[in-house]
């Protein structure tokens, strides 16, 4: 047992992290220049650890992860378009997107780096402007989600 998963359920989790972040991550190169997707991948790579490793945590429901990602990434982005300095801009980026988490009851650590990542953002970010939020933010918080689900209904159908 790994974190109260059997050892079929923990591979069909990985194999389900493995497809998401794979899905998110060609949706995120035909959107983004290749310099900034490291930092976008980040973030969905930690909301892959926790949606699919810890999957009962409050932290991995659907509405934290998504309300959480989109959230940070308006806070990010408002913060880029205001705040001259980055350094500035990702510390505010911080601490707003986490008031709001709370306030929202959608907190998700990863959302921490969208709007980090959204706050320094590059020339290309803030042309996208909060188009960011949409694409690719929420569509890689969609891609996610979607594949934890199907995962989550294999485990349900498949009991261990």
């Amino acid at each position: 047992m790994l974190y109260g998963m059997s050892n079929r359920e923990a591979a069909l989790s990985v194999v389900g992290a493995f497809v998401a972040t794979l899905l998110a991550s060609f949706m995120s190169y035909t959107i983004l220049e290749e310099d900034h997707i490291p930092m976008v991948l980040a973030s969905t790579g930690a909301s892959a650890m926790l949606i699919f490793a810890l999957p009962h945590s409050p932290v991995s429901q659907p509405w934290n992860l998504v309300g959480g990602h989109v959230t940070s990434a308006f806070v990010g982005i408002s913060c880029l378009l205001l705040i001259d300095s980055p350094v500035l801009a990702s510390s505010v980026a911080i601490a707003v997107a986490m008031l709001l988490m709370h306030a929202l009851r959608c907190m998700h650590p990863p959302g921490g780096a969208t709007a980090v990542t959204a706050a320094i953002g590059s020339q290309q970010i803030e042309n996208l402007g909060y188009a960011f939020m949409v694409i690719p933010v929420f569509l890689n918080a969609i891609i996610l989600l979607s594949i934890a689900m199907a995962v989550g209904v294999v485990r349900e159908k498949n009991p261990f």
